[in-house]
Formats: structure tokens, sequence, C-alpha cells
């Protein structure tokens, strides 16, 4: 961490959500601190402004968002420097002192020790980007919204298949369009349907998809005459129908709106031009990019693909044991917005290229997939580093 050879006084602090507990230690280890106190800015700064007669301080905490987010902005905004520990480092250390007890004094004091001995363990924090700070709020809420509208999804069509599996299968495919949760909040089940008629049910679904929705009309009633016996829990499935489908409609809804809001912020952006001339990269691509890689220091291209999870992990073992494979840490949700970027990037034909070429090597589709996103990943590296907006190269004739 730079500037570590000036700090005279190190402040660990294992943060907690009402409250955390605070460590000071100087330059030859002694013990200026230790007490717990509140999650409340004015008690943050009383221990600021109590330890800043010794001298330069440093203030590393082991979480630097969500609850530990206030102590952070305190100490940004006192002037002191400040760093974080991640977890896995923490928890190395931790293995190094003596004891076995989890207690937050105890972590506290490894923070402010690991910040004072092996500085190199440590991460900055850039002073919070307020672009990034709302993009990281939305998208993660976003994340919230598009796990609960899968698993609406996922209950409608579990319930259609129990008791009418024809209907299930003319109607789950589509359930991503916004006309099928219509339709169940209208007419649950099939009874409901066969009352209406094909007639007045493609009317309804045309209004909402005008190319495909008597096509479906028609599909739905060839899949009622599958089946004439009225399976046991059809009533309740008719009261519950309607409520999931009105709940996956309001979740979409919800994510639309929050779709429109982070749009607004990548594009304002100073990054959005640069991020988005990479083929495939979206508003949600750029905004995770933006959240989870910009204002972090990355020396190589090979720190970044390490940091996302993407750097291929050697097995060795005497002459039994041999293989490269993907690796299970490093940031999840960038893994996949790298990884789900690559797949969209295959209609791109200079990515294209590279995916066929690495399919001819024998790699399966996913292992594909994982080279082409490190490959993006160190493209990425370079256009960030040089400030330079993406050239795709000539592709060379067979």
């Amino acid at each position: 961490m730079k500037d570590h050879e000036s700090v005279d006084v190190f402040i660990g602090v294992d943060v907690g959500k009402t409250n955390h507990h605070a460590v000071a230690l100087d330059k030859n280890g002694k013990k200026l601190l230790d007490k717990a106190l509140p999650q409340e800015e004015a008690k943050l700064r009383a221990i600021i402004d109590s330890l800043a007669k010794h001298g330069t301080l440093l203030l590393v905490v082991d979480q630097p968002a969500t609850i530990g987010a206030l102590p952070v902005a305190v100490a940004q905004d006192a002037g002191i420097l400040v760093g974080y520990l991640p977890g896995l480092a923490m928890r190395r250390i931790a293995d190094l002192h003596p004891g076995e007890a989890k207690t937050d004094a105890r972590d506290a004091y490894i923070i402010a020790e690991a910040a004072r001995s092996i500085p190199h363990t440590l991460r900055s924090i850039a002073v919070a980007d307020e672009q990034a700070a709302e993009l990281s709020m939305l998208c993660g809420f976003d994340d919230d919204l598009a796990k609960q509208a899968t698993a609406a999804s996922n209950r409608i069509r579990g319930l259609l298949t129990q008791i009418h599996p024809a209907l299930e299968r003319a109607i789950g495919p589509h359930l991503d369009h916004p006309v099928m949760a219509e339709l169940l909040r209208k007419y649950p089940t099939p009874e409901a349907l066969r009352r209406t008629g094909q007639n007045r049910v493609a009317a309804f679904m045309t209004r909402l998809a005008p190319r495909a929705g008597k096509r479906w009309a028609e599909e739905i009633f060839a899949a009622l005459d599958q089946q004439s016996v009225v399976v046991a829990g059809t009533g309740a499935a008719g009261v519950v129908l309607p409520q999931l489908a009105a709940q996956l409609a309001q979740l979409r809804t919800s994510r639309a709106e929050i779709f429109a809001q982070v749009e607004t912020l990548v594009e304002a952006h100073p990054l959005h031009q640069l991020l988005t001339s990479l083929p495939a990269v979206g508003v949600r691509t750029a905004a995770r990019i933006i959240t989870e890689v910009v204002g972090k220091e990355f020396k190589t291209a090979g720190h970044l693909g390490s940091y996302s999870g993407l750097a291929p992990v050697t097995w060795r073992s005497g002459t039994s044991i041999r293989g490269d494979h993907s690796s299970r840490k490093g940031n999840k949700i960038l893994k996949r917005a790298f990884f789900l970027s690559a797949f969209a990037a295959l209609k791109d034909p200079v990515s294209r290229e590279y995916y066929d070429r690495k399919r001819a090597e024998g790699k399966r589709h996913n292992q594909a997939l994982i080279a082409l996103a490190r490959r993006r990943c160190d493209v990425l590296f370079a256009m960030l580093r040089d400030g330079v907006l993406y050239e795709a190269p000539q592709i060379k004739a067979a």
C-alpha cells in the first residue's frame, strides 16, 4: 500500500451492524486504543481526533462496503489514509496468531497488526465515486429482483406442470413474454381458458403480442384438448397462479425502472464510451465493470484476470494429476458479467474466430467461453490502462 512508511498509527476496525471494535497500534506495536464503538459518526470522529496527536493515521477495515461504509466515509472525510484487508487474507493471518478465540477485539487487533507489519496484504480504497456507489446499489437490487423473478417463473411452471403438463409445455417456454403473465392473471385455470374460447383468448393475446398472439392461442387450446381430467389441487392453483403472475409482472416492471436509472448513470460516467466500444458490452456489463473494477489498482492484465476468477488454476502432483482448471475464487459478480458478455460476443467475428479456434483445440463450450472471457478481460485492461477505445484487429484469412 502506498505511503505506508509515513504512517505512525495503524487503526484496525472490525466492523459490525450496530457496533465496531477498534484497535490502534503505533509503529512499534504498542497498543494505543482497544475499545468498542457504536456505528455513529460522532464517536468515530472522536476516536480519530484522539489519535491524531500521535501522527499520521491509517484506518483499515475488513469490509469497505455495506456495514463498513460509514467508518470508511468518516475516515476519508477526516483526510486520513484508508485501507481494506480482504477476508481470505485476514483468515490466513489469524491462523498465525496464538489462540482460537473468535472475538471482535481479536479480529480488530489482527487487522491492525497486519496493517503494521504486512502492508502488502492491504488494498487501498479510493475516495468513493458517487456514480459507482449508486450503480453498485442499483445493480445489487436488480440482482435481487432477477432472482425473485426467476423464482416466481419457476413456481408458475411447477404449478402448471402439476395440474396440466401439456398446458405448461405451451405456456412455459414463452413465460418471459409479458402476455403470458397477463393471461394467467385473467384466466388462471384450464377451465377458465376453455370457457373464454380460443377467439377471445387470441384477441386478448394479440393486443400484447401482435405477431405471436394468435399462434400461441392455437398452441394453448391444442394443449387443453390433450387432457380432460381435472387434477386435485387445480382449484387452489387458480388462486395462487394469478398472484404469482401479478408478482412476476411487477418484478419485471421494477427491473425495467431500475434499468432505466442504471442506463442514465452509465451513460453519464466518463468511461461509458470506452467500455461500450468493446463488442457485447452493454449497459449492465458496463455498470458491473464500473462498480467492480474502476477505482481498484491492477498492475497487470493477469492481476485483473485473477481478481475476476478467470485465470486458470494449474494442478500438478507427480505424474498422475495434471491439468488446468477454471478458478472457483475471484469476484463472482465480475466473472459472471465477463462470461455472459463473452457469450453475447459470439456474434462478433473476431470473438467468434477465437472461440472456434479454442473449440478446434478440443475445449468444451464452457471452457472456450471462459478462455474468450479471459481474452476480453485482457483487452479491457489495456483499454483502461491506455484510455483508448476498442479497435477490432483484422481477421487473418484461412
